[in-house]
């Protein structure tokens, strides 16, 4: 078997760097409307992550059904960079355990800001997809293009709107298994909120409360959904950003606009009986605090601005150099 080039050496300097950007997932994880696969791609470890993700999970399946399972195992966990998808994982798992209880009550209690602030950097991330296509072919018509993003754009706003149903206090535990395992294919797709599945169902707060109760049957149940999801999706996902990139980025980008329906910070809210305090209501025309969720959408907009500077400069030094 011929020898399997591993990923380039990643800095070691850069570790800390990476348990941030996993922190910032994890923690875009717990607000309803704000994808982790955002934040992901706005700080420059999306397409890394997701080919790691792939090649680890390719190393389990070779694993347990071979064909040759030690050798396959080794050839595809050669191909991960664990130095980045180590330090991602500990930042989220940091996030989940230590801030899931102070961020539910953030969005709770002060809602216009926190819907204000995600807004801007939600907004302002539709560009990094864009930025991210590759020439369109010869004969591709425009119009296509376009139908991807509205249609997309569309669909994520209809389903949005959607998720506004009440708590389910005492879920079964094959419908957790099954809604981490959806939830979790949301957590990877920019625009989509893993957060927002939940609303949906039911089971946002209840799993929050899991989370910040240490309730390890239900957090047990859920992981074990999660890694089923995961590794059903990722894989799908790396293709299409192979074979059919132009196509894909143009959907998350879509995605993306049509999630700020969620994210407008004047919005109604429901009853406690029907209605999470946390989901979408009737979108609203500003009314008092306006100041505040104006001013931290601005704040999530230069965020998001100095990133992608950043991010630019770096790819062009390295351009440079090489």
């Amino acid at each position: 078997m011929s020898e399997v080039a591993a990923p380039p050496r990643r800095s070691r300097l850069l570790l800390p760097l990476d348990v941030l950007r996993g922190f910032l997932i994890g923690l875009a994880e717990l607000v309803p409307g704000v994808s982790g696969g955002t934040v992901a791609l706005v700080t420059g470890v999306y397409e890394d992550l997701i080919a790691s993700a792939s090649h680890a999970l390719k190393a389990v399946k070779r694993l347990l059904l071979g064909p040759d399972r030690m050798a396959g195992f080794h050839e595809e966990s050669r191909r991960t960079d664990w130095w980045l998808v180590g330090p991602v994982l500990l930042g989220m798992a940091i996030a989940v355990l230590f801030v899931a209880g102070a961020m539910e009550g953030f969005v709770a209690d002060h809602p216009e800001q926190a819907r204000g602030l995600f807004l801007g950097l939600v907004a302002a991330s539709i560009a990094v997809p864009l930025r991210m296509l590759p020439p369109a072919t010869e004969g591709r018509r425009a119009l296509g293009d376009v139908a991807w993003f509205v249609v997309a754009a569309v669909v994520a706003f209809v389903l949005v709107g959607l998720a506004s149903g009440g708590t389910v206090a005492d879920p079964a535990y094959w419908v957790i298994f099954l809604a981490a395992a959806v939830a979790i294919c949301a957590l990877v797709v920019p625009g989509v909120s893993g957060s927002f599945f939940l609303l949906a169902v039911g089971l946002y707060s209840t799993t929050l409360e899991a989370v910040d109760s240490r309730d390890l049957a239900y957090l047990a149940v859920f992981a074990a959904g999660a890694l089923v999801g995961l590794g059903s999706f990722v894989q799908v996902l790396n293709h299409l950003l192979e074979k059919r990139r132009r196509t894909t980025l143009l959907a998350m980008a879509g995605l993306m606009l049509g999630s700020l329906r969620a994210l407008w910070p004047w919005q109604s809210t429901g009853s406690e009986v029907t209605q999470e305090a946390h989901g979408p209501g009737e979108l609203l025309a500003p009314y008092d605090p306006v100041l505040g969720p104006v001013l931290l959408a601005v704040l999530g907009v230069l965020i998001v601005v100095a990133l992608i500077a950043f991010e630019s400069r770096v790819a062009a030094r390295k351009s440079e150099a090489g």
